[in-house]
């Protein structure tokens, strides 16, 4: 989820601690808690420290290491630390590292539902998991959160009530869009307006509005069909085809690129020639946004296959070439 999701999560988190006689009944203790809660619900994020070694180093590692199950205990621990450090070791561990610890788990287990998941089961598995469930950004869940809290801190309602009825809506929600997101994947072959054989895979993409998706179908012979599903009718926007060309095999030994792959199995590559070399541009096809593929590496190579720039992040046409050329320099 968006960093403006995962705080407000945290302040209801604080509030359905209220729950907890312990944390209710102590204004110390309960500051406390909304401290760690608040904390713990961003601190797996706070890799995106990662960009000062550059955007190649961030895409690899962003939602890996951080969301991962040693991660979601050292969070919890060095959160709950710190705060017995500065409370003088006044407080209760178990209530406040409980919290805590909620705080961390609501933060990883949420990111699963979007496309760009993380790698939660580490180190069992550096297997990216994303369940294409809920977008980004859910103006539901924002919008229930922040009306809950703007009730506690008008005095309006209890949290004691408010903030156990907004997670017993919030999971009653995740489970409809789970099933609202099988149901779409069961009637994609049904509505696919090209229908053929050479389909491996489809898959829908959550888009901010709760009745759109975005689908992607992976064809056996390595390309990718890009459309959406609106109001139940299946449209292809764009067909993606995969060069083969020997500068994309020689792409691939680039540490921008091997980046790029290692976290998306979406990726389509193109060559463009050049007096001066090649050009070999690799998109995310899962991020459409007016005809364009903004999550992007790309490779300029010389005729003898030597790098002259580098770029991998998010960015439209106009703002690459304008990097690219500044990093070839």
């Amino acid at each position: 989820m968006d960093t403006g999701t995962h705080l407000v999560m945290g302040i209801g988190l604080a509030g359905l601690a209220c729950i907890d006689p312990v944390v209710a009944n102590n204004t110390s203790i309960f500051t406390a808690v909304l401290i760690g809660t608040i904390i713990g619900s961003q601190a797996p994020d706070f890799d995106t420290f990662l960009r000062l070694k550059g955007n190649a180093s961030y895409i690899r590692n962003h939602r890996g290491i951080s969301h991962s199950l040693p991660a979601i205990a050292i969070w919890t621990i060095v959160i709950t630390g710190l705060l017995q450090l500065f409370y003088r070791g006044s407080l209760p561990w178990l209530h406040v590292g409980s919290w805590v610890l909620l705080a961390v788990c609501v933060h990883v287990f949420t990111d699963l539902f979007n496309a760009y998941g993380t790698q939660a089961m580490r180190p069992f598995t550096e297997k990216w998991i994303s369940w294409n469930i809920i977008h980004i950004f859910d103006p539901v869940i924002f919008a229930t959160h922040v009306i809950a809290i703007l009730m506690w801190a008008f005095g309006l309602a209890n949290p004691v009530v408010i903030f156990p009825l907004l997670y017993a809506v919030t999971i009653i929600y995740y489970t409809w869009r789970t099933l609202a997101h099988r149901s779409t994947l069961r009637k994609l072959p049904s509505l696919d307006p090209e229908p053929g054989s050479g389909t491996k895979a489809y898959v829908a993409i959550p888009t901010i509005s709760l009745t759109h998706w975005n689908i992607v179908k992976h064809a056996t012979d390595g390309s990718f069909v890009v459309g959406d599903l609106r109001d139940g009718k299946l449209r292809w926007l764009d067909k993606v085809k995969c060069s083969d060309h020997p500068a994309v095999a020689k792409s691939r030994n680039d540490n921008a690129i091997r980046s790029f792959l290692y976290f998306t199995k979406f990726a389509c590559a193109e060559v463009k020639e050049h007096d001066w070399g090649y050009e070999v541009r690799w998109s995310d096809v899962r991020y459409r946004h007016r005809k364009q593929y903004p999550f992007v590496a790309v490779l300029l190579m010389n005729k003898e296959y030597e790098t002259v720039g580098s770029y991998v992040g998010w960015l439209s046409d106009d703002r690459l070439m304008k990097r690219l050329r500044m990093n070839s320099y």
